[in-house]
């Protein structure tokens, strides 16, 4: 059973309120801030021995699922690597250079997605039926569950920076590897890795260059 146009126009109201109420309490973030969670922030490939707890994970998961995404499909998938069955299990997949960097770090997350992400919908976007834009549409669900299970992890790695943790995205492995040895049973498709734990910094070299504004931006 749909919700009510009074019911619908009722929690508009509350959502808009909500943001108001978020503004007001917080403008913009402090420099300082925006410093650990992006302008200063490293990726890691070393890690010390300080264990992630399951809360801290969950807390990571509760701040990454409020991100948004296209019609609020929530296609993204995590699955955290952190028992020597699953890194030895994930060490298949690795380029050898990724190994250790993967075995040392105290949670490996697989950001994957789900192909049929859309069929939950009915649940994560009620008030309107979308379900007929994906239903036998395969290239537009790779799309959106691609480009938005993109979105989710970085928000993942953005959510586990603010909480005091640090990260290291790795592209340097099979994803037909992945998805056989982690999902051939529910079909999900792997993304890109991602290492999370409390970095050795000893292991950085300098931060690489970035474009200025004026290289790769413009105005129409």
């Amino acid at each position: 059973m749909g919700l009510s146009a009074e019911e619908l126009e009722e929690l508009r109201h509350k959502a808009q309120a909500a943001v108001r109420q978020v503004r007001a309490n917080k403008e913009r973030l402090d420099d300082a801030s925006i410093d650990l969670i992006l302008r200063d922030a490293r990726s890691h490939y070393a890690w010390t021995d300080k264990p992630v707890s399951e809360d801290l994970l969950r807390a990571i998961y509760e701040i990454t699922i409020a991100g948004p995404t296209s019609m609020n499909t929530c296609p993204a998938r995590f699955v955290f690597v952190t028992s020597a069955e699953g890194k030895e299990r994930l060490s298949k997949s690795l380029k050898p250079k990724n190994i250790e960097k993967m075995i040392d770090a105290p949670v490996t997350a697989i950001i994957a997605w789900d192909p049929q992400f859309w069929k939950e919908l009915p649940f994560l976007f009620p008030h309107e039926d979308r379900t007929p834009l994906f239903d036998g549409k395969s290239d537009y669900c790779h799309d959106t569950a691609y480009r938005n299970s993109t979105l989710q992890g970085a928000y993942f790695m953005i959510a586990a920076r603010a909480l005091g943790l640090d990260v290291g995205a790795m592209s340097g492995f099979s994803n037909a590897i992945v998805d056989e040895e982690f999902f051939a049973e529910n079909g999900w498709k792997s993304n890109f890795l991602c290492n999370v734990g409390y970095a050795d910094e000893s292991a950085l070299f300098q931060k690489l260059p970035r474009f200025s504004f004026e290289q790769i931006c413009s105005f129409l």
